[in-house]
């Protein structure tokens, strides 16, 4: 699902293991990712590539989710709902950009 050198649309949840919000963020990102059919990932911040991920980011708190380079949210939770509208907000610019209309 990628044209033109854009990558795919991935949703990342970035957590620690000391966040107790981070348990219900990761399981709204993940049904929101399978509704809408992309890619999901988990990224624990405690870990030296996580922190680094997070830092690339400017994510230095958890929950904190990401479409892609994008942040969503950061340092708390977001509803099912409000998730799904932002990220479905985010698609349309990532298929503008990897499937542009030809003249």
């Amino acid at each position: 699902m990628e044209g033109l050198g854009v990558k795919a649309p991935e949703l990342k949840v970035f957590t620690l293991p000391t966040c107790s919000s981070c348990h219900v963020a990761k399981q709204i990102a993940s049904e929101v990712a399978h509704k809408l059919g992309l890619a999901y990932r988990e990224i624990d911040m405690n870990t030296k590539e996580g922190l680094e991920e997070g830092m690339l980011h400017q994510i230095m708190s958890a929950p904190s989710i990401a479409l892609n380079d994008e942040v969503i949210v950061v340092g708390r939770l977001i509803s099912r709902e409000k998730l799904e509208e932002e990220v479905q907000k985010r698609l349309e610019k990532w298929r503008a950009r990897a499937f542009p209309e030809k003249p």
